[in-house]
């Protein structure tokens, strides 16, 4: 089984990236919400240039962001830059979207844009509205086509996963792992516990805290996912939420996505959710957990370190997991 390493588009992102490969992670994705983050494409070309062999590309990217062109012409370019290293991951939105006060895409809209983004990189003419369009890059600006580069469709529920059936060369999901797939990837995030620490201690909720109120943020977003009510601290925490005006509310909930904790959503870390949560484990019990997965149909561990100390936290989870000789 693969591990890899998602990181936010930033200034710290190459270097990072080459950190992570050094420490045997063989893939690297970006994440990609132009309300919070670099430009997830302009970074990536930055990351193709600190790294070696190490596998690269968006992780997810939102189509509804850009033109499928525009998507189609920045891939080919990430592989003229890394050739053989890159795959572009796409799912309907989350703060991508939700930043930009609009709702996930439809799956029918998802799914054309799969379709129309293959058409592309094989060289295809291929109707975009109501017009043609095709990559005419000369050599000099884009490697001939056709560019076979793999499309991963995140997916949970069943529309997603007939998608991810029909026109994906793999699947992304969160927590669980998904059987049926040549390419089946699980992310989450989580801290490797030093000997003898718990999850209360203060160095683990100050690292997890940013991924943990962020699933808090995903689950009020979109309530069918989980009972918000039912998780430690949810019910209290989404009376808050409710009572932001509307017309600001999607830009308070995620304005510290990923990063930081902001001091409305503090009452929500605790060592309670970081447990039922996150993988915040010993080396032991992640690689007992991760095994689970391998033998439930993962073939890839996405792992998105938080936190202040993103190099301790790549470098531990290396350790834990014994990738990297």
């Amino acid at each position: 089984m693969d591990y890899s390493c998602g990181l936010a588009p930033g200034r710290d992102a190459p270097e990072l990236a080459a950190l992570a490969e050094s420490v045997g992670f063989r893939r690297i994705w970006l994440w990609d919400s132009p309300a919070l983050h670099g430009d997830i494409w302009m970074w990536l070309a930055l990351v193709a240039r600190s790294t070696h062999s190490v596998g690269i590309g968006p992780g997810l990217t939102v189509p509804s962001l850009r033109h499928v062109m525009v998507t189609a012409t920045a891939a080919a370019t990430l592989e003229q830059l890394a050739p053989g290293r890159t795959a572009i991951a796409v799912g309907t939105g989350f703060s991508a979207r939700l930043l930009l006060g609009q709702e996930p895409m439809t799956w029918a809209d998802l799914k054309r844009h799969i379709r129309q983004l293959k058409g592309l990189l094989r060289g295809d003419e291929v109707e975009v509205g109501d017009r043609v369009t095709q990559m005419l890059h000369m050599p000099q600006y884009a490697p001939p086509r056709p560019l076979e580069i793999p499309v991963v469709v995140a997916a949970n529920g069943p529309k997603g996963l007939r998608v991810a059936h029909e026109l994906g060369d793999g699947v992304m999901s969160v927590k669980t792992a998904i059987p049926g797939f040549d390419w089946s990837i699980v992310a989450g995030s989580g801290t490797v516990l030093d000997e003898g620490e718990s999850a209360a201690s203060p160095r683990v909720l100050q690292t997890v805290g940013p991924y943990l109120t962020m699933l808090y943020h995903y689950f009020y977003e979109l309530p069918t996912a989980v009972d918000l009510d039912a998780l430690p601290g949810g019910r209290e925490w989404r009376k808050e939420v409710d009572a932001v005006p509307e017309s600001v509310r999607h830009l308070r909930l995620h304005a510290t996505h990923m990063v930081a904790v902001d001091e409305r959503d503090r009452s929500l870390v605790t060592a309670e959710a970081v447990r039922a949560l996150t993988w915040t484990d010993t080396p032991v019990e992640l690689r007992r957990r991760f095994a689970e997965f391998e033998a439930g149909g993962a073939t890839e561990i996405y792992y998105q370190p938080s936190g202040p100390d993103l190099r301790r936290e790549i470098v531990a989870f290396a350790r834990a997991v014994g990738i990297g000789g």
